[in-house]
Order: C-alpha cells, then structure tokens, then sequence
C-alpha cells in the first residue's frame, strides 16, 4: 500500500472514532501482539447477563489474541457474595475464552462483601475463599492456558498478585482494589447497610497494611524485571481506580482526599519507577466504567511521558479494549475499543 493510502485509511479511522492509540503504529517488530482488557461485568441490576454471550464471542472471534486480562468485579456492589456468584461462576464465565484469560479480584468480590445487600460477609473471609477457589493453580483460565508467576503460595495469600512475560513485555496483576484499597478511615466504618464491627474494621486496617507491603515489592520487583530483561514495556493491571487529579475538577484535588488514600503509597512506587524505567508504562483499571486512555501523572505541569492509563468499560457497557504490542511504536502499546455489536 502507498504511504499516502495508509496515511488516508488512518486519518478516516480516527475521524470515526474507532482507534485510539498511543501514537502512530508503525510496521510490526518481531514482538508484535495483541491482548484484551476488559471487566466489571456482568452486573445483575444492569441485567448485563444476555450480553455476556455476545461479549466472549467477540472476543473469541480475533484469531491472533494472545491472551486478556479480567480488571475485577464479577459481579456488582449491591449483589450477595455467594459463593457461586464469585467462585464457579465466575470461573465457567473466565473458560469461556478460547484464549488464556487472567483473573484480577476487585472490590465486589471481597471488600464490600460486609454490606447487607451483599449477605453481610467477612470481607477478609471472602478474600481467603477467592484465594482458594480461584488461584489454586499456576495457570490462567481460558480453554488454552498459560503459566503465571505468582507472589504467594497457591491458594494462600498473596497468590492473587501474578506475573507473566510475552515476547519482551512484562505483566503485573495486583490486588489493588476499590473502596479505598481496603483501608478504613477513622469513621468510615459502622453503617446501617454493613455487618461489619470496629474489630472487623480493625482487622481490615491490618490487612491493608500488610497487602500493600506485599504489593510494593511485587511492583518494584515487576520493574527490576522489566530493566534486567531490557523490555520496551510493563503493564500493570488493578481493579481499583486510584483517583488521580482530574484537569476538569479546577478547586479540587482527589489525590489529598481522605477518601483515597489507600492508594498513595502505590502511586507514589508507580510515579518513581515509572521515572526510573526507560521503557513505557501501562496502569489498567476498572472500577469507574468509563474507557479512558490519559497521561495523568503526575499533573499538567509535571507530565510522566512515559506512562499511560487506560480504564476499561464497565456495566452497563459490556464492551472490551484491545491492545496492539509493537516495539516499533515508539508508544510500544496501542488501544482500540470494541463495541460489541448488539450492546
């Protein structure tokens, strides 16, 4: 094809809407791949359940996907924690596709369990059933499967927290989620919608503590990884959205929001390693629904070049983000979002 046809066919796309990137993807490098990224979903008061089927075929209909990544709740805020809802089911949903998919819990399968509506669980309780149930195995799910890195033993703690390398790039789940990463603010615990005591509470604060220890050294040693290899890029992959400061909320800043706080320790390792790395860096989250792909660290007047994030669709649009790996793109990973037909 002809530069001035290529040039062409790129400019109709991105008038459409249909491709957004990084930057320019340019001819494919012996590294070149493409992965899925998708996740809250699906959620019973969204009714989402019919578009499921159509969601993994679409998935399953691109031939050369190398894998995806699942960011977190499988099920929504306000549904019981049952063991069927966050173990089985989820699992037949995950074997569905046809290639390896990877699990990231997020906060509607343990944290907010404590809520009534949700059964009123122990949220650390049911953290221990996922770690069980659903990472009793060094491999993905998915019909074909692939070997994982995993922090902790399997089905103890930590086993949640994967690692996995293809063809140059370095992958990192952490167990980051919503609801403030866990951590419980002083009055931010007893409700008339939760179970929960002050000891439970307590327990959490703990909890938090120690799985944010645990997650730091993951992520740094994800980084060592990825400088001793010599990879162009890491991505890191959570479910919860840490809140960085919107461009559109001019008087407030999230980030010195109490609210948010169980994050800061994570994005302040993300924000030096990411300045340390030469290659390019991916944050993935779900969490708050809306596709997004941005350059929010750390602020407009201190842009991290090399970082990116991208929020996946969530309920009510049960939809998936594909991702192109190219060495020779200068932004190493590309997004496209995939609108299902039908949903």
């Amino acid at each position: 094809m002809k530069k001035k046809s290529v040039l062409s066919a790129f400019s109709t796309l991105l008038a459409a809407g249909m491709l957004l990137t990084a930057g320019i993807t340019h001819a494919a490098g012996n590294g070149h791949f493409e992965f899925g990224l998708w996740g809250d979903m699906p959620y019973a008061k969204s009714g989402d359940g019919p578009k499921i089927p159509a969601l993994i075929d679409n998935i399953n209909a691109v031939p050369a996907l190398a894998f995806s990544v699942y960011d977190g709740d499988t099920k929504d805020g306000s549904s019981v924690c049952d063991d069927a809802t966050i173990g089985s089911n989820a699992i037949a949903m995950f074997n569905q596709l046809r290639a390896p998919l990877i699990y990231v819990p997020g906060d509607n399968e343990w944290t907010d369990c404590h809520r009534k509506n949700n059964g009123g669980y122990n949220a650390l309780e049911r953290l221990n059933f996922i770690r069980l149930n659903l990472f009793n195995s060094a491999s993905s799910f998915g019909q074909q499967t692939m070997t994982l890195e995993h922090q902790g033993a399997l089905s103890s703690a930590y086993s949640e927290n994967t690692r996995w390398t293809y063809k140059g790039i370095v992958f990192a789940g952490l167990n980051v989620p919503g609801s403030n990463n866990n951590k419980v603010n002083i009055d931010a615990c007893l409700s008339s919608k939760s179970v929960r005591t002050q000891a439970d509470c307590d327990a959490d604060n703990i909890e938090y503590a120690d799985r944010n220890a645990h997650n730091l050294a993951w992520l740094h040693q994800s980084f060592d990884l990825a400088r001793s290899s010599g990879a162009s890029g890491l991505m890191v992959v959570t479910q919860g959205d840490p809140w960085f400061d919107l461009p559109e909320t001019e008087t407030v800043n999230e980030r010195t929001d109490p609210a948010f706080n169980g994050y800061n320790d994570f994005l302040q390792a993300l924000l030096d390693e990411s300045n340390a790395f030469t290659g390019q860096v991916v944050l993935v989250h779900g969490d708050t629904h809306f596709f997004k792909v941005d350059k929010p660290l750390v602020d407009q007047a201190h842009l991290v070049k090399n970082f990116t994030r991208v929020e996946t669709f969530g309920s009510p649009n049960v939809h998936w983000v594909k991702v192109t790996v190219d060495p020779a793109n200068s932004n190493v990973f590309s997004f496209e979002p995939m609108l299902v037909p039908g949903n």
